[in-house]
């Protein structure tokens, strides 16, 4: 499916986005968590893809750049640029950048872990640890798109260095929900190195889940990012609502 249409009239070039039906509008305006001139933060649901992929499907990029263009009414193109990325499976906190200004510091910042991440996970098993720092190593296999963690006597030339915080903060009646801190951003660390700890993420059987989750998604949900403003240099934190599948948590480890 095409999402924009290139109309060539004379020297110029019109874009035109497609117009978004009530329902869709109405439901990516309220997942609109933070927005001003230079940056747009939402709250991504699980399956939705955040840029072009072999698929076709269309990218929360895109949804956004026709939701803007119709609430704004602007004529032209809208720019909407992607300073990281959150895993089809994946639910939360995406950040899209609505200036080059804003895109070009925000990958610095995301490069260089200006940027704090939390997310909260459900998993199978019971922590070892009410808190713990894992540290280790981490190598993806490209024609499994799966990483594994590689062990001190088997290290591979291509593994790169993975660290993250975990804290176990509640649970469901047969889940454990933990926080983890993210401190570097290798492929599918957490969903790794929880599954290493003999803790799989409920839903994800690439990596030990027993059964998937009805929306085919994993319960891995980006909770909390805070960053400096690129553009304003104030302090952000932004927290994004847990899916509405998430039912009977209870945050007091009782």
């Amino acid at each position: 499916m095409t999402y924009l249409l290139f109309l060539h009239l004379q020297n110029c070039h019109i874009m035109i986005y497609r117009t978004l039906s009530r329902e869709e509008y109405e439901d990516l305006a309220s997942r609109i968590l933070y927005e001003d001139n230079h940056l747009l933060v939402v709250n991504k649901k699980v399956g939705e893809i955040v840029q072009g992929d072999k698929t076709g499907d269309e990218p929360l990029s895109e949804k956004y750049k026709a939701f803007v263009a119709q609430r704004d009414a602007k004529p032209g193109q809208v720019f909407m640029g992607l300073p990281h990325r959150l895993d089809r499976p994946v639910s939360g906190i995406t950040v899209l950048a609505k200036t080059s200004k804003a895109l070009e510091r925000l990958n610095a910042m995301f490069r260089e872990g200006n940027v704090h991440k939390f997310y909260w996970a459900l998993v199978c098993s019971e922590p070892p640890q009410k808190k713990e720092h894992l540290t280790g190593w981490i190598w993806r296999n490209e024609k499994q798109n799966k990483s594994y963690i590689c062990r001190s006597g088997n290290l591979r030339k291509d593994a790169k260095q993975a660290e993250l915080i975990y804290e176990y903060i509640g649970r469901t009646e047969r889940y454990w929900l933990v926080e983890v801190e993210l401190l570097t951003g290798r492929h599918h660390q957490i969903r790794c190195q929880l599954s290493d700890m003999g803790c799989p993420i409920k839903g994800d059987l690439k990596y030990g889940a027993p059964r998937s989750n009805p929306d085919g998604g994993i319960s891995l949900h980006a909770r909390r990012i805070t960053f400096i403003h690129p553009v304003r240099k104030e302090s952000v934190t932004i927290e994004a609502p847990v899916p509405a599948s998430w039912k009977g948590i209870n945050t007091n480890n009782q």
